[in-house]
């Protein structure tokens, strides 16, 4: 009887912690909820912090990242919009080949502007920062189970 009573609080304690985690997801978390001109100010700030930026560098930076935050945010407010009219749906592989070719092309833009404002010194260690951060981001997504 004891055994049975074991397996039973066993089975229902598995059950319990299989379920699926339906917490803030990828984009909806409290950075969604902020502006533009928000967004691109903690990154900057932040950037200034890890990188030593100057005067100069800040402003530059700054409108790098606003223009960067404010394409997010259209991109977001989009695909929102779909998804509440109920149009969105899920992207053939032609589509998404498209999407990710945007993306690693707005990427590589990015990229050169921050590689114009910044000094080599600089440069380099922005590129470890994003690096280290998208493996964490990968890391943290296998955890979760997610794709990855």
């Amino acid at each position: 009887m004891k055994q049975l009573a074991v397996m039973l609080v066993l089975l229902t304690t598995v059950g319990a912690v299989a379920q699926r985690h339906e917490g803030p997801r990828m984009g909806k978390g409290p950075k969604m909820n902020m502006t533009a001109e928000q967004m691109a100010t903690l990154k900057t700030k932040k950037l200034t912090l890890a990188l030593d930026l100057t005067k100069a560098q800040q402003t530059k930076v700054m409108d790098i990242n606003l223009d960067l935050a404010e394409y997010r945010k259209a991109k977001f407010a989009k695909i929102q919009a779909k998804k509440e009219s109920g149009e969105w749906k899920r992207p053939t592989s032609d589509e998404r080949f498209a999407f990710e070719n945007a993306r690693l092309d707005h990427q590589i833009a990015h990229q050169q502007k921050m590689k114009e404002v910044l000094t080599k010194e600089q440069y380099q260690t922005w590129k470890k920062l994003r690096s280290r951060k998208g493996m964490n981001g990968k890391k943290k997504m296998q955890e979760k189970g997610r794709r990855g």
